[in-house]
């Protein structure tokens, strides 16, 4: 089919690419990547596990956090088949129906992680600013609501987005620049007006991740307010240790974000495997490192984790001792063969 003619989206099959000018050593690409899929889908199915089976958890900042390991999750799986594909089996081709359906996915879980970040922000700040009346004001029902509003505005923001680009025809070449379908990537090959897309994307966009960076932004000015307010220093301490992984889980969600996007409209001279790079990480680094830094800064999932591990596993015996230094935990294992 020549790159000239017009085809309608109906019928389309677009090439999706890997790593520009490494395409020799994507077998030896595809190992990293590889285990930081089963990173990503190991660590957060045991935190959801930990939290669904510990009663001890059940608690609304735990139930965040296994929305937070819901979407890394569902994040994970919507790249997995296509990137392993074309780096392991060189498997490029995918319909343009199946191209809107990861890119809705995708799309929904990023925006679904923006949205549960805010949430556990307003969390922190209930924790901190009002703990007494934490419990009345954060109940099961009004988690499963912010649960559900959570879903329902994704999926309305979005669905406009993705459903537009079917008016689209495309004539300009079906060689997709990244290992995923990227809704930017995919309006650059279409030869109708894209005004209206760009503006109901960009609006989607900014109407929830952006709008969500802003309220976090603004919810950690009220807790650094409320925090400098308490008098004890010690207290002041422990009420700031409660957010670190949240920042953390903040930070590596929006600086890759807000990179890619940077480098997109300003750096559009970098060599073309520092774009495809950059998407890469942007959508694995959240699901891979969220569950290391829950779970080694949350002492409660560190210790459920140690306890459904050792019961796992018959011939483990675990000896652990707690020792005070400096905040620290130790953990001593001993291993009888």
């Amino acid at each position: 089919m020549s790159n000239s003619q017009n085809t309608t989206s109906s019928s389309i099959i677009f090439l999706l690419s890997g790593i520009p000018g490494l395409e020799a050593f994507h077998t030896w690409i595809a190992i990293p990547f590889c285990f930081l899929y089963v990173t990503a889908l190991s660590g957060n199915s045991l935190i959801l596990f930990v939290i669904v089976t510990q009663p001890s958890l059940h608690e609304p900042m735990y139930y965040f956090l296994s929305m937070l390991s819901t979407t890394d999750l569902g994040l994970s799986i919507s790249t997995l088949v296509t990137m392993l594909g074309i780096f392991w089996f060189n498997a490029r081709e995918i319909s343009f129906n199946a191209c809107l359906s990861q890119m809705f996915f995708i799309k929904l879980f990023t925006v679904m992680e923006s949205s549960v970040l805010l949430a556990m922000a307003f969390d922190r700040f209930v924790a901190i600013s009002n703990p007494l009346r934490y419990a009345t004001i954060l109940t099961d029902s009004r988690i499963a609501q912010i649960a559900g509003a959570i879903v329902i505005r994704g999926t309305l923001m979005l669905t406009p987005m993705v459903a537009l680009l079917k008016r689209l025809s495309f004539c300009r070449g079906h060689v997709l620049h990244h290992s995923y379908c990227f809704h930017p990537d995919v309006m650059k090959l279409s030869c109708t007006d894209t005004r209206i897309n760009n503006a109901v994307g960009l609006t989607a966009m900014i109407s929830t991740v952006g709008v969500d960076s802003i309220l976090i932004l603004f919810s950690y000015v009220l807790i650094i307010m409320t925090v400098l307010s308490i008098v004890s220093p010690e207290e002041r301490t422990k009420a700031f240790s409660t957010c670190i992984s949240h920042v953390g889980a903040v930070a590596i969600f929006y600086i890759p974000l807000i990179s890619l996007s940077f480098v997109h409209r300003f750096w559009k001279r970098a060599p073309p495997y520092a774009h495809t790079m950059i998407a890469n990480t942007y959508l694995l680094i959240p699901p891979v490192m969220n569950p290391i830094i829950y779970s080694v800064k949350t002492k409660q999932i560190r210790r459920a984790m140690i306890k459904i591990l050792h019961s796992s596993s018959p011939r483990a015996s675990l000896l652990y001792h707690l020792y005070n230094n400096k905040s620290k935990l130790i953990f001593v294992f001993q291993i009888h063969v």
